[in-house]
């Protein structure tokens, strides 16, 4: 059996706003929809929503946790404690064949950053603007709506 295609989808935890959280919900429900498996850091904000949109549409949503605490989890298919703390970012790209990020949080300025170094595609949903040492913008792509971004990527990891 051929393995499904993950795509990570990160942003805020318990300061995300509802708008973003919407965003997010959508984009789980899409991406399931679409046959993905989502990725994320278990715990709540833009995680949980994403991970409730992805469920609700019958997929399968694994949360790489920060602590060792399997109930810590939100909505969740399967829960995986890595003790970790924050350095856990680097597992949940590590784990995701592409990343949608969601809003702007440190956090999720980390996993950009990993995502870009490993290679994997990134789409960003009212998100970070990076400026690189000599003042440029840094080329990110960018989406308008979670249909944008979802349809991007699996362009992408189609051809």
């Amino acid at each position: 059996m051929p393995s499904q295609r993950v795509i990570a989808v990160v942003g805020p935890g318990d300061d995300a706003t509802e708008d973003l959280c919407a965003l997010a919900y959508e984009a789980g429900l899409l991406l399931a929809g679409g046959g993905f498996v989502v990725v994320n850091g278990g715990l709540g904000g833009v995680m949980e929503a994403a991970a409730r949109g992805a469920q609700e549409a019958g997929g399968i949503v694994i949360g790489l946790l920060p602590g060792d605490d399997r109930a810590a989890a939100n909505a969740q298919t399967v829960a995986i404690p890595t003790g970790l703390g924050q350095a856990r970012n680097a597992l949940v790209v590590s784990a995701a064949d592409a990343v949608i990020a969601v809003g702007g949080s440190w956090g999720t300025l980390s996993e950009i950053a990993l995502a870009r170094r490993s290679g994997k595609p990134v789409v960003c949903l009212r998100g970070w603007h990076v400026i690189d040492d000599g003042g440029q913008r840094v080329t990110l792509d960018v989406a308008d709506s979670p249909e944008e971004a979802v349809a991007h990527l699996a362009r992408i990891l189609t051809d």
